[in-house]
């Protein structure tokens, strides 16, 4: 069966293009973002790990290894299952320092720029037979459906100008695919759609291959099962067990290609949109494996019972050419073509990334007056392209024909060797970036010697069998993969454990541990707001970058351009680090950000910044496990126990910044917590940034009844702190912050009383000395009546006897209201209203000085109440003095009373602008007062309803008054006292 080589070409260039047009739809928003962010999506994006060889190679693996090809799939199926032993870790460490590489997170564990370097030159080797493998499947299938399939295995046969053309068309649209952003942690939605896509097709390819080979090669599987017993040769091939340490070491390779393998690595961390995904991928990657093992072995047999002419690698095409199905050809042609191009496609991405920040930038660094922007996207575009030429280049080198599971196997050998440096990243704090480096380069030489070197040249690598004595023919890959391993982990521990690891890679060794979170240093910066990080950073960067890149980090803070508080500065600083080692790489970033955004020496420098340590603790509390999990919630609940304390808590640093600011101290200074939280002591509004930075260097640990304002009103604070010797371990002080202001104004009312109650005893004391002299100079009067009939000196004895008994009336009165509450032992008795109003009235237009008001007592005269007259003046008093208050000047205060089914209700109106319904729940409460600051305690009513109770009535307010709808009304109900009672008014 021939099909036209065009035709093919032009096919597999239509269905590239429904690929890239997919992505195009993704990418404008066509395809639905919930579609596109689907786990189910994602899951299948994570397909791009079966490249062509899954297609081909897994096929003349199953032959040659017989069960042993289980192991492709039991291997990335374990490292999903086991995710939170390395998956987990890695998604932690790379989402938050923003890593896109395994360069990346090597670089930022060992803090060296030579292990991202060193790393990416082995990468780019490692992958080159992976390129070729891709290439010679796409190669190899057009040859064999356009030619004579009997010259495929002729290295001069092949279709090399086709294969060249085929790398051409897969660099635009790697191209096309990924550089339509700048910083590679963004994520491809058009791309994981399209891999996810083309994981379809490969799978749809498979299952239908093996369905006709089940089906219509053989009979059903009572047919196939037949076959196998009358051919036990074959079946026999399945059951010539692996080697115990090759099978080993194949499930080790496999296992160690998910995170080691660029390609998946890309998948799984730089375009993971969440880590809930991560848990949908832990039972999808292993369900899609087993969908794709399914067909394996009856596509085999097929292939057997065909007589197929072609290596076992190409048996899926074979069963349509030897049953002379076009469909079925091209069916298992366009699942091949999207296997191998969705893996260069994504190799190719992720290597240029790679290539970049620790190839390039390390050593190239474009100049500030560049477009950066532009600069870099050309240059990762020029090596993707580099790239995939260099694989074509590869693939014209290899000497003969290779096998594409010899190929795979090249380069998954060559990708274990970065797993010591991945699990020493998570598990191994004396890890250094010596041992890693060292083991590297030595597990590397053995791989180049052994299995690289052989591809491209008639190298013998029979050396090996000096080193593995287990070694036989056939079985390199599983020699080279034990000596190599064990070199590559003997060098590593060896070298780490005799050379010093610095604080750096300590302190990322820290960040890198599972549950174990960065623990930064809490730093002062020499930047005093985010508008100087961009004026520094424009040196680097130029301008418009360093302004991009800051709006960028303040925007995912959510702080402002004019934010100056040090925690602020920190964070922002935290994350441009992290924002920048995305666009530029780990080590350039580090030291653009240590460079240009320093730090000052100088300055306190705390071992730890508990307030960016919290921030991690609250972005991670669904990843801790074990006793860290419930260290969290033991933090959680002390931290709340005093964000819930009725007393002001803050927590002080020995440079004077906030590292703590409770829910008490917010309420009682009205300054929000996010607000204060990490700035400096002394710069807090007034007047609480003086008093408390005065207070923090004074070496009284208490301090009582401060005077502050509040807004306006008048409040007192009693400050304590804890001593500054008390814990030399502890970060600072803590000032406890008493809100006293209710206890003052008591006192204040306490001391009033106290003093009218002087008052009262002295002017008893005066009124009986008065009385006398007074007493006296009325009886001269009347006897001055009887003396004289001079009508001018009887006017005059007449007068002197008035104004005598007006003496009397007012110094009686002043007893009467100073006696007040001074009985502890009340005997309720009819208490005329009338006269007791007037009394009231009386003692208050004693007081010259208060507004003029005129009062109007309306009481009836005959109007008596149960209950004691000193008590009840009192609540008339307090009533009518509030009245007057409220009523504007020369406007009027009514008192009245009535008598309704055995009560007495006493109003008192005035005329002033009344009481909102808000006001009304609160008038009777101590200390609550509607006056300006220092004219009323707010303890007037309170009392007045305290007497009324104690009386058995009820007092009420309405506000406003119908009908004039203005001015309150206040009415007290008391029980009235029978007519026969004799009244007492005092």
């Amino acid at each position: 069966m021939n099909i036209d080589l065009w035709q093919l070409s032009l096919f597999g260039i239509a269905y590239l293009l429904l690929l890239f047009g997919i992505a195009s739809m993704a990418e404008r928003g066509i395809i639905p973002e919930k579609v596109i962010r689907h786990p189910i999506v994602y899951v299948l994006s994570l397909g791009v790990f079966a490249s062509a060889f899954a297609i081909y190679g897994v096929i003349g693996l199953a032959h040659e290894y017989g069960y042993g090809f289980l192991s492709y799939y039991f291997g990335i199926a374990g490292a999903f299952i086991f995710a939170p032993l390395m998956l987990l870790p890695l998604l932690r460490i790379c989402r938050s320092q923003m890593h896109s590489s395994l360069a990346d997170v090597l670089t930022f564990r060992y803090h060296s720029q030579w292990a991202g370097s060193v790393m990416t030159i082995f990468m780019l080797l490692a992958v080159m037979p992976l390129l070729a493998m891709q290439i010679q499947a796409v190669s190899d299938s057009l040859h064999i459906l356009s030619t004579d399939s009997t010259q495929l295995f002729s290295n001069e046969t092949r279709h090399n100008n086709v294969a060249l053309v085929f790398c051409l068309i897969i660099s635009a649209f790697t191209i096309s695919f990924g550089s339509s952003h700048i910083t590679t942690h963004e994520r491809h939605d058009g791309l994981v759609v399209a891999i996810a896509f083309e994981s379809i097709i490969k799978l749809l390819g498979l299952l239908t291959a093996g369905g006709v080979a089940l089906f219509y090669v053989f009979d059903g599987p009572a047919d196939l099962d037949q076959w196998l017993l009358n051919n036990p040769q074959t079946f026999a091939l399945l059951n010539t067990p692996m080697r115990e340490d090759s099978a080993r070491s194949m499930l080790l390779i496999f296992f160690s290609a998910v995170v080691a393998m660029p390609h998946l690595f890309h998948m799984i961390f730089a375009e993971n949109p969440n880590i809930k995904v991560v848990r949908t991928a832990i039972w999808g990657m292993p369900l899609l494996m087993l969908l794709m093992s399914i067909p394996v072995l009856p596509i085999l047999w097929a292939g057997f019972k065909l007589d197929s002419v072609l290596p076992s690698d190409y048996f899926p095409l074979g069963i349509g050419i030897e049953l002379n199905q076009t469909w079925l050809a091209m069916v298992v042609f366009i699942a091949g073509l999207s296997a191998a191009s969705g893996a260069i496609i994504v190799t190719t991405l992720a290597l240029a990334s790679m290539c970049l920040k620790h190839l390039v930038l390390p050593f190239y660094k474009p100049s500030h007056k560049k477009d950066i922007y532009r600069w870099l996207l050309l240059i990762r575009r020029v090596l993707m392209v580099a790239i995939i030429l260099a694989g074509y280049a590869f693939f014209r080198l290899i000497v003969g024909y290779e096998s594409l599971s010899s190929l795979s196997l090249a380069t998954l050998v060559a990708g274990l060797q970065f797993l010591p440096g991945i699990l020493a990243a998570l598990y191994w704090q004396k890890a250094n970036r010596n041992g890693f480096l060292a083991g590297l380069c030595a597990g590397f030489i053995v791989w180049f010697f052994t299995l690289l070197l052989p591809i491209v040249s008639e190298f013998n690598p029979e050396f090996i069998r000096h080193f593995y004595f287990n070694y036989s023919y056939g079985d390199l890959w599983n020699a080279t993969t034990i000596v190599s391993l064990l070199c590559n982990i003997v060098t590593f521990i060896a070298v780490s454990l005799m050379t010093h690891t610095r604080p750096e890679e300590i302190a990322a060794a820290e960040f890198c541990s599972s549950d174990d979170l960065n623990r930064p240093t809490r730093q002062r910066l020499r930047t005093k707001n985010p508008q100087e990080m961009k004026d520094k950073l424009a040196a680097a960067l130029g301008l418009h970058t360093a302004s991009r890149e800051v709006d960028r980090a303040l925007q995912e803070l959510g702080i402002t351009l004019y934010e100056t508080r040090p925690l602020a500065l920190r964070r922002l600083r935290f994350r441009l680090e992290a924002n920048l080692s995305s666009l530029l790489g780990p080590a350039v970033a580090h030291e653009m950000i240590i460079q240009l955004l320093a730090t000052d020496e100088h300055e306190f420098i705390s071992r730890d910044d508990l307030n960016l340590i919290e921030d991690q603790l609250e972005g991670h509390k669904h990843n801790l496990t074990g006793l860290a999990a419930d260290l969290d919630s033991l933090r959680r609940y002390h931290r709340q126990t005093l964000q819930d304390l009725p007393v002001g808590v803050c927590s002080i640093s020995q440079d004077h910044e906030i590292l703590m600011w409770n829910d008490s101290i917010a309420n009682i200074t009205t300054i929000d917590t996010q607000a204060v939280t990490g700035s400096l002591l002394h710069k807090l509004p007034a007047p609480w940034g003086k008093l408390l930075s005065r207070f923090i260097q004074q070496p009284e640990l208490h301090l009582y009844k401060q005077y502050v304002e509040i807004n306006g009103s008048a409040a007192w604070v009693n400050l304590h702190k804890s001593s500054a010797h008390a814990n030399p371990e502890q970060d600072g002080q803590v000032i406890v912050l008493e809100d006293a202001t209710d206890l003052q104004l008591l006192e204040h009312e306490l001391t009033h009383s106290e003093r009218l109650a002087s008052i009262g005893r002295l002017a008893a004391g005066v009124a009986h000395e008065i009385g006398n002299p007074v007493t006296g100079i009325a009886c001269l009067a009347q006897n001055l009546r009887y003396d004289t009939e001079n009508p001018d000196s009887l006017a005059t004895a007449k007068e002197i006897l008035q104004q005598t008994d007006r003496i009397s009336k007012i110094v009686q009165t002043l007893v009467n209201f100073a006696h007040a509450g001074n009985n502890p032992q009340h005997q309720n008795e009819a208490v005329n209203i009338h006269t007791c109003a007037a009394e009231a009235i009386h003692l208050l237009a004693l007081n010259k000085e208060a507004k003029a008001i005129d009062f109007q007592n309306h009481c009836p005269e005959q109007l008596y109440a149960l209950g004691d007259a000193q008590r009840l003046q009192q609540i008339m008093v307090n009533l009518l003095s509030n009245a007057r208050d409220a009523s504007p000047a020369n406007s009027s205060v009514l008192v009245s009373a009535e008598q309704q089914q055995g009560r007495v209700l006493i109003s008192v109106s005035d005329q002033g602008c009344g009481i909102s319904s808000e006001q009304q729940e609160q008038i009777f409460d101590p200390f609550f007062t509607t006056k300006e600051a220092g004219a009323g305690t707010g303890l007037g009513l309170s009392l007045v309803y305290s007497i009324v109770e104690d009386l058995e009535g009820s007092i009420s307010v309405e506000s406003p008054v119908p009908p004039s709808l203005n001015g309150s009304r206040f009415t007290v109900n008391l029980p009235a006292a029978q007519a026969a009672i004799e009244p007492k008014t005092g």
